[in-house]
Parts: structure tokens; sequence; C-alpha cells
């Protein structure tokens, strides 16, 4: 239940798109109480893709609290006065669906893959957990003891997991994306029930609330049975939301660690980046220059350190700008047997560079043309639209953006790929971690 979701990484696929075309043809309804509904239909199955966000995750725990938002998405699952126990799960299981759910920094969102006339059945059992939370205090040691154990396998003995922590922390200082969403252990062995309900009065109501349906069902009809189950829940004051505080853009830093179960060294530039929140106009070239710098074998740094120099085994980067803050840009390389990691950090620093200077008309016009021609099979596949429509908007992204993601990719131009490149290499933060195999010891 405690998947990190980083939804963004479907949309940027490498022209069937025709112009102007709506991306989802969502439809969006503001229920009486404030919950927002957004319906994509697809009626090529009877099935639908059912997810309620949450506009909560780990940025919104107080301070010393770490994990709390995480362990009430486990204690969602153990029921309220109506649905005891751990009936939730076995109900649905019962009428053939599958329900799971996943924290991140900035939300936490509950979904269901489910048959059509099944709809109902989950709506009457979110619309209750929305609003009548009930868990025993052996069902509170129970699941923080398996956040706890999670922690341990997914974390603390997963190296290169922990090493990614380090680097969140050295890149973000004390802004709350350096916390890791699955709090610490001291942090987590230490929750309370309290902690944990405070979290859910002070956020699990429907004005914070997205309800998503993705598949084979009208927008009418969707509305209809939304205003039925969720309009009834009572609407409550969330009170004011976290203002995030300053980031330092001038922040250069390193870090090198020796680990234990890691082959082959790595190196990882994790860069802070504008996000839809911070500078929504750029995130279109910086979504392009991902794309050509290091998105698949036909990328750029690809070509040059992998095929031509062959002094990598494999580069790449990612982009994610849906985020309440500042977003992340990522540059990634794993060095060929024999290649020493300053050898890697140099040619990937002349690859970059090369890069940037080589964007022109042509270069870019091709990467928007494999970016918008897999665009077309993203509304063939509810539960991914179902994913994307409710993260983007979670964290602020309007109905229209989402709907125009084709059209802005459109209007980028290779100055505006340079320029993004330009201000994100030499005027945002960034924390380049290296990550070496632990050496053998005498």
């Amino acid at each position: 239940m405690n998947k990190i979701f980083f939804v963004i990484c479907l949309i940027l696929f490498g022209s069937a798109f025709s112009a102007h075309a709506r991306l989802f043809d969502i439809s969006e309804y503001t229920l009486s109480n404030g919950v927002k509904l957004l319906v994509v239909p697809n009626h090529k199955a009877p099935i639908v893709k059912h997810m309620v966000w949450y506009n909560v995750g780990a940025v919104d725990e107080k301070p010393g609290k770490g994990g709390s938002a995480h362990l009430l998405e486990h204690l969602m699952f153990r029921g309220t006065e109506n649905i005891p126990g751990s009936e939730f799960n076995r109900i649905l299981q019962q009428n053939g669906a599958d329900s799971n759910a996943f924290t991140s920094q900035d939300f936490t969102a509950y979904h269901q893959n489910l048959d059509i006339s099944r709809l109902e059945l989950a709506m009457y059992m979110e619309a209750d957990r929305m609003q009548n939370l009930k868990f025993s205090p052996t069902d509170f040691e129970t699941e923080r003891d398996i956040v706890y154990q999670e922690r341990k396998q997914v974390v603390e003995n997963q190296p290169l997991s922990a090493f990614s922590e380090n680097m969140q922390r050295s890149l973000w200082q004390d802004h709350p994306y350096a916390h890791p969403v699955s709090g610490t252990e001291t942090e987590i062995l230490n929750l309370t029930p309290d902690d944990v309900m405070d979290i859910y009065r002070r956020c699990y109501a429907p004005g914070n609330a997205v309800v998503v349906l993705a598949g084979d069902i009208e927008p009418e009809t969707a509305y209809r049975l939304a205003e039925k189950y969720y309009g009834k829940v009572p609407p409550r004051d969330t009170g004011n939301r976290i203002v995030f505080p300053a980031v330092n853009p001038t922040l250069k830093s390193r870090l090198s660690m020796e680990l234990p179960r890691v082959e082959l060294p790595r190196i990882i530039r994790r860069y802070m980046a504008d996000s839809y929140n911070t500078d929504a106009g750029r995130i279109y070239a910086l979504a392009v220059l991902s794309r050509y710098l290091g998105e698949g074998d036909t990328s750029a740094l690809y070509k040059e350190l992998v095929i031509r120099r062959e002094l990598a085994l494999d580069v790449s980067s990612s982009y994610n700008y849906a985020s309440r803050s500042y977003g992340s840009f990522n540059i990634a390389a794993v060095p060929q047997n024999g290649v020493s990691v300053e050898e890697l950090r140099q040619a990937l620093d002349e690859a970059v560079a090369d890069a940037v200077d080589a964007i022109d008309d042509e270069k870019i016009a091709k990467i928007k043309n494999k970016m918008l021609a897999g665009l077309i099979y993203l509304k063939d596949n509810p539960f991914d639209a179902a994913y994307i429509v409710g993260s983007l908007y979670s964290i602020g992204m309007s109905r229209e953006d989402i709907e125009n993601y084709a059209d802005n990719i459109r209007k980028v131009s290779a100055g505006n790929v340079r320029e993004a490149a330009q201000q994100l290499l030499k005027n945002y933060a960034v924390v380049e971690g290296v990550a070496n195999p632990e050496k053998a010891h005498d």
C-alpha cells in the first residue's frame, strides 16, 4: 500500500494525435459538499476504475510525526462501524474487485478496478470510510508493525533506497520533501492513534477529495451516483494548508557512499526543477528536454555515452512536475566495466553540454512528434487515465491544462528547450550522488 506513484512518466511517451483534440474528454463536477468529481468515459468494456484522491501526503504531517499519513492509509482498510475489521477488502474481493492504495509526498489515493455493476458498492464503502473510520487498539498496533516492517524491507534493507533518501535530504534541506513518506523507524514506532486521527480529521474531508471514474459510465450517471453516496458526507473545515518554505536555488552538493549488495557504481544527479505549481509555462519545455536527453535508447545521452563512446551501460533522465511544491529532474548513468566514476562524470558533463548546444528545430520536432504519438493511446486504458487525471488534478492542474497537454507540447520551440536546460543546469539546486559497491575488507 505504500507505493509511491510517479504517474507523469506515463504521459511522456514517445503525429497521430490531432490538433486541438481533448486528451481525455473529462467531465468535471463539484458536489454539494465540495467533493470534486472527474469522469473519463470509455465504453470498450463493462469495467470502471474508481479512485478517491485526498490532497494530503507526507508534507502535511506535523513535525516528528513522520509516517502518520502512510499509516492512516493502512488503517483506512481496518473498517468502520458499518464495515468492521478487515471486511472492506474481503467484500470487494468477493465482488471481483481489486482494491489498493498509495501515499506520496503530496497526496493519498484509494482505488478499485471493478465491473461496472459493482460501482455503487465501492462508492458506498469509500464514502463510509471518508466519514466513519474506526479501528481498535489491536488494529492500530498490527498496522503500525506492518508499516515498520515495510520500512525495514523497502528502505533499510535496500541500500539504493536508503541512498535515495539521503539524496532527498541533501537536496531539500528544510523543505518537507526532505522527509521520507514512510517516516523513519523511530517516528513510526512512536506514532499513536491520535497522531493518525489528527491527519484524518484535518484532511479526509469532502472539500479535500477528488473522485475519479474512468470506464464504462456516462458523466450524468456518475454525477447522480456521486451525489447519492459522496454527496451525503457532511462537509468539514480542513483548515489552512501547508505553506512551503523557501528553497536554496544555489545549493550544489555531492554525496558518495559505499553500499552493500550493489554490484555496479552509478551517478545520479537530482535537480530541483519547476513544477506546475511554481512555473506552469516551463514544464512543457522541461518535459521535452527530458525526452530529448535520456528517455529511451534513441535519446541524445544514450546514443553518445552508451552507443558511440561505450562508456556507460545505461544512461537516463526523468522529470516529475506533478507536485504541490517544486518538481525534480534526474539524470543517471551506470559506467561500463573498467570505466571509472570520474571518467564517466567528466564524459557526462561533456555529453550534456554538447546535447544542449546541439538542440535545433529539427531535433525538437522529432521529439515532440514521438511524444504526441503516444498520447493517442492514453484514453484507451481507463486504469491509466484515472491515475493520470487524478494525480495531475490533485496537485492543482486544471482540467483545461490536462486536456490541452498535447497543444502545449506542440507550442514548445527549440529555443524554449535550450533556455529551460540552461536554467536547470545553472540556476537550480542540484545534488550529485555516487553509489559505489562496498569494498571488500580483509
